[in-house]
Formats: C-alpha cells, structure tokens, sequence
C-alpha cells in the first residue's frame, strides 16, 4: 500500500488513477515497473493496460489543496476514506509513506489499528527518513520515502536511484 499526497488535478480526472498526471507519477509508475509491481512504466489514458501487481495506491486527500498544501480540515475531512482502505486491506504487509505528509495522516489510523490488537504496545511515531522502515508488532512494515515531488527532485533531495531503492526494499519485505 502507497499512501502519499497525489491530489493529481490534471491525470486521475483524465486516467482514473491517482498520481498521474505530473512528474511525480512519472516517478512513481517508473519505479513501481523497475521494481515489478506495475506491468509498464507509462500511464497515458484509462484504457492504457497498465496493471499494478500486489500494490494499492491511495492519496491522503481527495481533493486538489491550494499549492498542493492540504488544510489541517482538509487532511481531517478525508482521513476517513484512508481510515477505510487500510481497514478494508487486510493483506497489506507493507505501507509504504511518501513524504511527510503521507506518515502524518497514516500514522494516526495505522497506530489506533496496532492498539486495538495489542494495547500495551509502546508505539512511537517515527520521523520520517528516507528508507527508513518501522516492523509494527502486527507483523506489518512501514518503509518511508521522501515524497516525489518536483521540490524534492529537482534539488536532488530524491534522486531516481534513492526512489528505486525504497521498491527494492518493499520487493525484498514481500518475498
């Protein structure tokens, strides 16, 4: 599961996917085909053939926030379809975060989920590092990256083999 903020204005109104549309999708499908979890690494249209592979792509907000910034309310409001999808996906092993704003609305949901089954748990959010990864006593992993945006790739913050190594490690959890 790939939680990041993708409000994606121009490509999912156009593919029905989100993160498309702008060059962090072109990151992200990229990678995601390196790695084995998408069939191709280009998205043009909704009847495309493109096919993920053991991969859920969600977004924390549903809308498309003023420079991609989404409000606390704006975050609040949507939290509640993310808080389903990691409830309806009860085989996730691995929830990969991008970016700091992905980690600060999953981690609420994915804490209160490890609570209820194990309450005594000492769950600690951890700070977001690039490759970083927490095993939850639930038996699954967050792996974190910095999120594909321009800011982060133009500057050289994230660069094409940092992204690819953070599939390789989520391929290397699965396997």
């Amino acid at each position: 599961m790939i939680i990041g903020l993708a409000p994606a204005a121009h490509g999912a109104n156009r593919t029905g996917r989100i993160f498309t549309g702008d060059r962090s999708g072109l990151w992200l499908y990229r990678a995601l085909h390196k790695a084995g979890f998408a069939n191709q690494s280009t998205y043009e249209r909704a009847d495309d053939g493109l096919k993920l592979n053991d991969t859920y792509i969600t977004c924390v907000v549903k809308c498309a926030p003023p420079d991609n910034k989404p409000t606390p309310a704006e975050t609040s409001r949507c939290s509640k379809f993310l808080e389903q999808e990691l409830h309806a996906l009860t085989q996730v092993k691995v929830i990969l975060v991008l970016g700091q704003i992905g980690l600060n609305a999953a981690w609420p949901l994915i804490s209160e989920q490890v609570l209820k089954k194990f309450p005594d748990s000492k769950l600690k959010k951890p700070k977001l590092k690039h490759g970083g990864e927490m095993t939850l006593p639930d038996g699954r992993t967050i792996v974190m990256s910095f999120h594909p945006s321009q800011q982060n790739t133009f500057t050289g913050r994230l660069t094409e083999p940092m992204f690819d190594s953070v599939f390789e490690r989520v391929r290397a959890i699965l396997a």
